[in-house]
């Protein structure tokens, strides 16, 4: 029955998508003239149109008494007049209400050295070692808090998600590639993405993005290809508007337990990284990812004020939209091993000082089998909201945006049990959960911008889960700079997972109910842009903390724990020479529960430069460096794909450096790179940023990207 509602809805939003029309009046009065004319726009379509073909005057002159029919430019009420006239541009959209967050494409050298998409934010995240595996932020506030399939989180930086497909706006047809590869044909690693897009009209296109990333692995049994793809489809109209996508996530690692110990890459040269003795490299543990999601967002606008042909977009009027959104979601998890032991050979010291090998098991229990592992879970969420989103005035008033909106979440959970081994049936356990949501938005002209939204589970499986957010941007000028003060705050109540409190595999089971988590957040940031300077304060409090402690287990912490982040950004400019700063502070009141390092770093220091006087090709050399302060860093547990808070030794110190060339000619740019070029020459020789996993030794990497616009 639940499968034939979920086709009729899909079926019902893709009628919707179809049969709407984008309506338009033909009617032009004087009060469209002038807000026009306020906005200081050309009021000759002719004139302002870049889409108009053929010249005025060109062949036979046509009957007076016929309007000459143009085609139009972008109409849509996303975009204003600055965003239209963009040869391309890029935007992804909200999960819940009618917003378009917009972006420029990115063909410049600014961040084109950095190939690691988790080392783009702030100051990173602390990574497994290869490209494709697990990661995790450094900074404690910018870790996911989505509940659901806790077991892709670690993958973030890689997947596309509804809230980060891109969309596209171009007006000459878009492709896009990029290639990167490092080390040895055997070894190596490999970047490949391509992006294509086209618009069929001004208001209408379709992209596929395309994302090959992974590494055959440097270590024994590392090998990881991580392959992402969407499939979009866009129409902005001025009355209407459809986003559709189609994604498609698959993940494929190895998993190799990390080292023996810390002796074998801080205290052993090896011939090749692959003598390193790795913990689960002869038990032949995999983990494998399928993610398929498809998702349709329509809205559609009812003017309260008489629109005519001069309005291209309806942003400064009175408006109603209208809207639905159906999101289909699907993960499974597969976690195959078979029994082995590892040989730790510093395991003991005798009483002569001397060290004594051990032998060791990396998983404790053994439950369903004792020989070999093979644990498949799935998760579906299926998921329908309507909302009402209300523009009192225009978009940019005080009180620009006013709405909110109704859902219902549809889950279904599989996992094998001892049960339906013996029965040979594979249970499924639905359900379902209601909820309601707000926001409010305004502007006070250029000086304040402020907003909030709520979401409220009322009752079902959620029941009583809270999520509430706010924030406020005042900006100024100092000596014509723009000066930005920020404030952000959010309270969080939210239900444990689903597999937090049910799991059945062959090395962990649990049956656990937990109390919801919550958490209150505040975050006050200072900006100056024109002097790239960022200053930004998180003080949060979390209680009944729900984590995975030092024997993997997850356990929740009912005492409240503050934390505490400075990050500072500070960028100098001297003639050519870039001196980049990133640093992050972090205090936790309880490291058995929330490890943080006290100290992390990213610094980058590179010149600039034009090579010829005709400035046709620019060039970047320098070097990046990365560091924290030692601390109890999480390790990572390969049956759970979940980063736990091992307490067995302390890692960090370790300065990471990587010299760099990058070059941009025109349209397309080049990327040389000898990644950790200080490797056994500076530092304790502990090059761990997750307890147990080295990070990457030296090797050389290069690349080029190459964008086409016609």
């Amino acid at each position: 029955m639940k499968r034939a509602i979920y086709i009729a809805t899909l079926v019902v939003a893709i009628l919707l998508g179809v049969l709407l029309p984008d309506i338009a009046y033909a009617q032009i009065d004087a009060a469209a003239l002038a807000r026009a004319q306020r906005r200081g726009e050309n009021t000759s379509l002719g004139g302002a149109n870049p889409f108009a073909t053929g010249e005025e005057g060109d062949g036979e002159q046509g009957d007076s008494t016929k309007t000459r029919r143009l085609r139009k430019p972008l109409e849509s009420y996303y975009f204003n007049d600055s965003i239209r006239a963009l040869t391309n541009f890029m935007w992804t959209v909200d999960r819940d209400m009618n917003n378009a967050k917009v972006m420029p494409l990115d063909t410049t050298l600014m961040n084109w050295r950095i190939d690691y998409p988790y080392f783009l934010k702030g100051v990173g995240d602390m990574t497994l070692g290869g490209l494709g595996q697990s990661t995790l932020p450094f900074n404690y506030f910018d870790r996911s808090q989505n509940p659901d399939f806790s077991f892709s989180r670690s993958y973030d930086a890689y997947t596309y998600r509804m809230d980060n497909i891109p969309f596209y706006n171009s007006k000459t047809p878009y492709l896009h590639f990029t290639y990167l590869e490092s080390g040895q044909k055997r070894y190596k690693e490999e970047h490949f993405e391509i992006t294509t897009t086209h618009n069929v009209s001004p208001s209408t296109s379709f992209n596929v993005n395309y994302k090959a990333r992974g590494t055959k692995g440097l270590y024994d049994w590392q090998r990881t290809s991580n392959h992402n793809l969407s499939v979009a489809f866009a129409h902005t109209g001025k009355r209407y508007s459809l986003h559709a996508a189609f994604i498609n996530n698959r993940i494929k690692q190895r998993e190799n337990g990390g080292a023996v110990g810390v002796w074998a890459v801080a205290d052993t040269t090896y011939e090749h990284p692959s003598g390193v003795p790795m913990k689960l490299a002869d038990a032949e543990a995999h983990n494998s990812y399928r993610n398929n999601s498809f998702f349709v967002k329509q809205a559609y606008v009812i003017p309260l004020q008489r629109v005519t042909d001069y309005d291209f977009s309806l942003a400064d009027l009175s408006a109603i939209y209208v809207g639905h959104v159906f999101e289909y979601n699907a993960w499974s998890k597969l976690y195959t091993d078979r029994y082995a032991k590892f040989t730790n050979e510093r395991g003991e010291i005798d009483e002569n000082g001397e060290y004594v090998p051990t032998e060791g098991e990396y998983y404790r229990d053994w439950y369903i089998s004792p020989t070999e592992s093979r644990d498949s879970i799935r998760e579906r969420v299926v998921s329908n909201r309507i909302f009402i989103d209300a523009q009192p005035w225009d978009r940019d008033g005080a009180v620009g945006r006013l709405g909110g909106g109704v859902g219902l979440d549809m889950y279904a959970y599989s996992q094998f049990r001892l049960e339906d081994y013996i029965s040979g049936k594979y249970n499924v356990d639905k359900k379902s959960a209601w909820y309601a949501y707000g926001a409010v938005s305004g502007k006070v002209k250029q000086f304040a911008d402020w907003g909030a939204d709520i979401k409220f589970y009322p009752s079902g499986y959620r029941g009583g889960d809270l999520y509430l957010n706010a924030h406020i941007a005042l900006q100024a000028k100092i000596r014509n700079h723009p000066v930005i003060l920020r404030g952000e705050f959010s309270q969080t109540r939210q239900s444990a997972s689903y597999w937090e409190e049910n799991l059945f595999s062959n090395h962990f089971v649990w049956f656990n109910s937990f109390s919801k988590e919550n958490e209150t957040r505040f975050k006050v940031s200072f900006e100056i842009p024109d002097r790239a300077l960022e200053l930004s304060l998180w003080q949060g409090v979390v209680s009944d903390k729900i984590y995975y402690d030092a024997n993997s287990i997850v356990a929740q912490e009912s005492d409240a724990i503050s934390l505490t982040s400075l990050y500072a950004r500070k960028d100098f400019r001297i003639g050519g020479f870039h001196l980049d700063h990133r640093v992050l502070m972090q205090w936790s009141t309880n490291q058995e529960v929330i490890p943080v390092p006290l100290c992390s770093a990213y610094l980058s220091y590179y010149y600039e430069f034009w090579v010829e006087k005709k400035k046709v090709l620019r060039m970047q050399i320098g070097i990046d460096g990365r560091f924290n302060t030692k601390y109890y860093a999480p390790s990572y547990n390969p049956a759970l794909a979940e980063f736990y808070n091992q307490r067995d030794y302390e890692i960090g110190g370790y300065p990471y450096l990587d010299a760099f060339v990058t070059a941009k000619w025109k349209r397309m740019r080049i990327f040389l790179k000898y990644q950790h070029a200080n490797f056994g020459l500076l530092g304790n020789g502990e090059y761990f940023t997750v307890a147990g996993y080295p990070q990457n030794p030296g090797m050389f990497k290069m690349g080029i990207s190459w964008g086409f616009y016609d």
